[in-house]
Order: structure tokens, then C-alpha cells, then sequence
């Protein structure tokens, strides 16, 4: 790949990990000292010298400002056209890339063109938002714009999705008088030429003051009390942002009339009948999720998705919805549950609530 596609498949990374509040691999967790934010979004370009002069960024950083021409050495910084603040508006990076945003309320009457990063702007968006995860959590019906695969959900941890790594150390936003937040619609957490500790010292602080995750990302947006009291009221959340992603996936590969199991009904006829008042697959998100179509079931697993027969499909549903080997095999065949098991296993993938295994293939 030549210099300048490469920064171009650069930039698009930082850009969609900076939209969704999602660290890059090998950025999740605290900061290392010295490193900044991984991808910084300028408002206004005049900002940008003062930002390379400060330990806000650092060489592995990418920046984003408005009409900068794009920059050799590092960090990194691509110039844009457009805004990534305004619903409605349009991003460009050199006429190769373009990224579309929405509300979330409005999304539902748009056509999808392209690369859409879906905002939450206001209440109306909020409460459409939940209004759509309760009718997919019951009825297993999921909004077909929101499950396009070109389409990407903002602001992740803040709507149930957990702190994975939503924090200044993965994405900043620098708004137009120089104020500094982690999303346009995120709670203040310092001014440019604040230093990163101070800044990250402020996110560290915000959150403590919530006891649901990432009240800074749409703090500008939401009233946090009624944030809190929705998220708490739905612990699965976090799982339907995860079926969103795996049903974007499917529908990628041209496969139609997707069902999640745990969201409007199971696989396996007789599993609702014998599963547990807390399925085991309920709330925890790193869980697989087993997706199924008229021909086929698949496991949806740390990225990956792996087609099975319905057979083995209703088998891994009961270990996903019971928990373990000893529980499932109340309800189906023991030695069948562990060959699925371990068949799994072998790909580093496990069925089991809070394992996590290797990387696998």
C-alpha cells in the first residue's frame, strides 16, 4: 500500500474508534505516560499548533483538522472537510472518504448513502434509542437502520456498552473556543493547554460521581440521573449493543431474517421453557452470541463469526444460556454439550460466563 492510502486506512480507524468510544487494539486501558490521546478531533484549525505543542497528543496520535493538509512524521495529522458536531453533516477526508452523521430520532427515516456515525443529540434520541432496544429485547425485532453495515452507533459506553476504554486516552474532541471533551456532546474535562493528567484526572473524576458507566461521553446531552435510572433498568444493554454489531456482520455478508437468541425467543424450541430466571447470557456482553436464519445458525464471537448446524447451534445456546457444562447438561446431552465445548475452545472461544480464552485463529 502506497504512503497515502496508508494514512488514509490510518485516519478511517482513528476516525470510527474517536466516533464510537472504542480504543484501537493495543489502547485499551490507562494511558502510558507520555503518550496522549490516541485521536484528537480539532473544531477549529487555528487550535492545532497549540495542540501539537502540548502533551495532549504524541507520536502515535492522529489528529483531525479542519483543511490541514495532511502532515509527514508524527503525530499524524489529516485534514478534513465538513463537521463531525452537526447532525446532518458531512465529514471528507482528500474526496476519498466521506462520513455522514445523524440523529439518532431521525435515522429511521433516512436513506443510508454511506459511512453514518448515529448520535445521540437529545432526549427524543434517547428515548428512541430505548424504544428500539426494548422491542428488539422483546419481540426480537431490530431496526433495520440502525443494523445497516454501514452504519456505526456514537458514543458506545455511554448507552450500556461499559467503560471499554472511553476515555481521553482513546479519543478527545477540541470544540471551537478550545474546550475539551471526550465527544461534541460530552461533559467539559478541561481547556486546550490544560496538560493530559489534568485532563484525564477530570474524566476519572466525572465518573465517579455515576454509578452507571461514562457519564461524560453525552453529559452536554442527557440529564444524568434519568441516564443512570435507564441503564440500570436495563442490564442487558450492553448485550444488544453487541447483537447490533453481529447482525451488521451477517447482513454485510447478504444474509436477511437474522434472530438473536435471548432477544424475542431461542433457538432451540424447548430452551425458554427451561431457562433459568437470570440466563447466564443475559447481561454479559463478552458472551458469544448465537444469531440464526432459516439455513444456518452462527456463533458470533471477539470479532468473528462462525457459521454452524442448528444441531450444534442448540447445543451452544443451552451452555451460553445456562452457564456451564454441569447446568446445560440438565437439558440436553451431555457428551454432545462437551464436544461443542470443546470444539470451541480449540478456536479460543469460550461459552462460558467470564472466561475468556486466547486469541485463537
Amino acid at each position: 500500500m502506497n504512503g497515502s492510502g496508508n494514512r488514509m486506512s490510518v485516519a478511517k480507524r482513528h476516525l470510527m474508534s474517536w466516533g464510537v468510544g472504542r480504543a484501537l487494539p493495543g489502547r485499551a486501558g490507562e494511558p502510558a505516560a507520555g503518550t496522549g490521546a490516541a485521536t484528537v478531533v480539532l473544531e477549529n484549525a487555528d487550535h492545532l499548533a497549540q495542540l501539537l505543542g502540548s502533551d495532549l497528543v504524541g507520536p502515535h496520535s492522529v489528529i483531525l483538522s479542519p483543511g490541514a493538509p495532511e502532515t509527514e512524521g508524527t503525530p499524524l495529522v489529516v485534514g478534513y472537510e465538513g463537521s463531525l458536531s452537526e447532525p446532518g453533516g458531512d465529514l471528507s477526508i482528500d474526496d476519498d472518504f466521506f462520513l455522514q452523521s445523524q440523529d439518532y430520532a431521525t435515522s429511521a427515516y433516512m436513506s443510508v448513502i454511506g459511512a453514518t456515525l448515529i448520535r445521540i443529540t437529545e432526549e427524543a434520541d434517547f428515548e428512541a434509542f430505548l424504544a428500539d432496544a426494548d422491542r428488539a429485547r422483546a419481540e426480537g425485532e431490530f431496526a433495520s437502520f440502525v443494523t445497516d453495515p454501514a452504519v456505526q452507533l456514537a458514543d458506545l459506553s455511554a448507552l450500556g456498552g461499559g467503560p471499554a476504554g472511553d476515555g481521553p486516552a482513546t479519543r478527545l474532541w477540541v470544540g471551537p473556543e478550545g474546550e475539551l471533551s471526550v465527544s461534541p456532546g460530552g461533559s467539559r474535562i478541561g481547556t486546550l493547554g490544560d496538560s493530559f493528567a489534568t485532563v484525564h484526572a477530570a474524566w476519572e473524576y466525572l465518573n465517579s460521581t455515576s454509578d452507571q458507566p461514562c457519564p461524560v461521553s453525552l453529559g452536554e446531552v442527557l440529564p444524568e440521573p434519568e441516564r443512570a435510572a435507564e441503564l440500570a433498568a436495563r442490564p442487558w444493554l450492553g448485550r444488544y449493543l453487541a447483537a447490533l454489531n453481529a447482525v451488521r456482520e451477517l447482513r454485510a455478508r447478504g444474509l436477511g431474517e437474522i434472530r438473536v437468541s435471548g432477544f424475542g425467543g431461542r433457538l432451540a424450541p424447548t430452551s425458554e421453557a427451561g431457562e433459568p430466571t437470570s440466563p447466564a447470557d443475559l447481561t454479559d456482553a463478552e458472551l458469544p452470541l448465537l444469531l440464526w436464519t432459516d439455513e444456518a445458525a452462527y456463533l458470533h464471537a471477539s470479532g468473528r463469526t462462525f457459521r454452524i448446524n442448528r444441531s450444534a447451534g442448540e447445543l451452544a445456546e443451552a451452555l451460553l444460556v445456562h452457564g456451564s457444562l454441569d447446568a446445560a447438561a440438565a437439558h440436553a446431552d451431555r457428551d454432545a454439550l462437551a464436544r461443542v465445548e470443546s470444539s470451541f475452545a480449540a478456536a479460543g472461544v469460550s461459552l462460558r460466563s467470564g472466561e475468556l480464552l486466547g486469541a485463537g485463529k
